[in-house]
């Protein structure tokens, strides 16, 4: 009797491991690794740079006289600034009035580690990416969707393969399913208040049950109220199937196109009933049109099919660039920003593919200036980058008879269209459920915020398919350059047309919100103009006889 269930056991443990441990699709490796000794934690630790970035602190290697022990897991975070958070891990401890150690709650690894790693990183974006990766790899997906408190979002499920198609929302992904799987969107609630509204417009059925068409079926409340065709009580019929597939088509066809399906269609039909004179109906029409409007605004443009879903995301680029040469074979000691230089400023870029997300990749925006500073006038072309191209001079030594040809030099556009297509081929539609599940729930965290708080853009292709290049760049410039800074006022009541009349006619000063610090400055008054002479009627100004 001990056999049996000793070999239940086994196996039940090797299909645990199979089922819910899956191996890591790619490996994870850091940029820099640096060896750390305590006595010359000082120098190790000022060839750190001060950047946002992920690390990971790792014990020494165990020995192979020693396999039985286990071995220790690294220490692996993010953090904003990489020197500071590592110095105060390593700092040594404080030591007490007596001598010894005192006894603190702060994390202190100084004597378990004996390796540094890190990766500098641009945006808080890529951060938590790179943290994903880099958990994924070290402790597995399990233990990493745990330590980063990853779920699956919510989606709108449309059962396609049924007889009798229904809506419903759902927070587990299926490979045959997942065509007509839409989302993620930000919560339970949000996917149900879409599905309700969306179902409020069609007579779609919301039982959950397998149904079994009977003439003698109950029924339910829906059907009594006339929002559903009640396919289980008519549609044994041919024409009640045939009503109620075209009724799933069209609700099909709202979700693909996220309404504006429907919102055309009701607007041609509004067109004509006002052509015709067909008041009421018009009126009946355009209160539909805003009821199809307010269910419409439900779903962000983010909510899609997933194998349709792509994006641009444009962040922070991380690049870094030393200024002075370290100790042999440390780190540079001194670290400046690549975005601060205006020589080739560059943002990161990331695409989102069928729900994963690719990148980054390294953006040039060399050619799309944006203007750092804007006029008190406050016009928008102001604040708009600008396109330019440079084109090469023809040397000066050739003869004029026969002059060189410009060298092409590439556009703006053609570099981002090169990065997005260099993007699109590393990616690949997913094969591995889990992690889809991670990228999406990483995406949503990421997007549904409120856009105060959300740091970069996030760009979608057009209606026809084609990326928004122009706006890309714009967007890239913005993220490597910076918003638009307002210039210093100007002061125009101060220029004079002839410097002889300003000399003759001194002007006055006027002195504005007087007594409060922070705006009380003092102006130039210019006298008004003499009013034009009045016209006064000679009759009115003679006395009668």
């Amino acid at each position: 009797m001990v056999y049996p269930s000793v070999r239940n056991n086994c196996t039940y443990i090797v299909k645990t491991f199979l089922v819910y441990n899956p191996p890591v699709a790619a490996p994870f490796h850091f940029e820099h690794s640096i060896a750390f000794e305590p006595g010359h934690a000082p120098e190790i630790l000022r060839a750190i740079p001060a950047f946002p970035g992920v690390f990971a602190l790792r014990a020494p290697r165990i020995p192979l006289s020693d396999l039985a022990q286990p071995e220790a897991q690294p220490y692996l975070t993010r953090a904003a600034d990489l020197r500071r958070r590592i110095s105060r891990i390593l700092a040594p401890p404080e030591p007490s009035t007596d001598g010894k150690p005192a006894q603190s709650k702060r994390l202190n690894l100084r004597d378990r580690v004996a390796t540094i790693e890190y990766t500098v990183t641009g945006s808080e974006f890529e951060s938590t990416l790179t943290l994903y990766h880099a958990a994924t790899s070290i402790f597995g997906l399990v233990e990493a969707r745990r330590r980063l408190r990853l779920h699956t979002p919510f989606f709108l499920r449309f059962t396609a393969e049924n007889a009798y198609p229904r809506v419903y929302s759902t927070n587990r992904l299926s490979k045959r399913a997942l065509s007509n799987t839409y989302g993620p969107f930000p919560s339970r609630a949000a996917a149900d208040r879409y599905c309700d509204a969306v179902l409020d417009l069609f007579k779609l059925r919301r039982c959950y049950e397998d149904l079994a068409p009977a003439p003698d079926h109950p029924g339910c409340v829906y059907g009594e109220m006339g929002k559903c065709l009640a396919p289980c009580n008519q549609a044994h019929t041919a024409v009640g199937a045939e009503a109620y597939s075209a009724e799933a088509a069209k609700v099909k066809r709202f979700f693909d196109t996220r309404g504006e399906s429907m919102i055309v269609d009701i607007g041609l039909e509004r067109e004509e009933a006002s052509t015709a004179m067909e008041f009421e109906r018009a009126a009946q029409l355009h209160a539909q049109w805003h009821k199809v409007k307010a269910a419409q605004a439900l779903a962000d443009e983010l909510v899609q099919a997933i194998p349709k879903l792509r994006a641009v995301i444009v962040q922070k680029t991380a690049s870094i660039t030393p200024t002075k040469p370290g100790a042999p074979g440390l780190a540079s000691e001194t670290w400046v920003d690549a975005t601060e230089s205006e020589a080739n400023p560059t943002a990161a870029v990331f695409l989102l593919h069928s729900g994963c997300i690719v990148g980054p990749a390294s953006l040039s925006t060399l050619g799309v200036r944006a203007v750092k500073e804007q006029t008190s006038v406050g016009s928008s072309l102001f604040a708009q980058p600008l396109m330019l191209q440079a084109i090469p001079l023809a040397d000066e030594t050739q003869s004029s008879a026969s002059p060189i040809e410009p060298t092409p030099v590439e556009s703006p556009e053609v570099r981002a269209s090169t990065l997005i297509a260099a993007l699109e081929g590393k990616a690949s539609a997913p094969t591995d459920l889990a992690t889809l599940s991670d990228h999406l729930s990483l995406l949503r965290r990421w997007y549904y915020r409120p856009e105060k708080q959300r740091t970069g853009e996030v760009f979608f292709p057009n209606i026809n398919g084609e990326w928004p290049i122009r706006r890309i760049l714009r967007g890239a410039a913005r993220m490597a350059l910076g918003e638009p800074a307002p210039m210093a006022e100007t002061q125009r009541d101060l220029a004079q047309r002839n410097p002889e009349d300003a000399a003759q006619k001194p002007t006055r000063t006027k002195v504005l919100h007087e007594g409060r610090p922070d705006v009380e400055r003092v102006v130039h008054v210019i006298d008004p103009p003499p009013p034009p002479p009045t016209f006064t009627s000679r009759r009115k100004s003679q006395p009668r006889q």
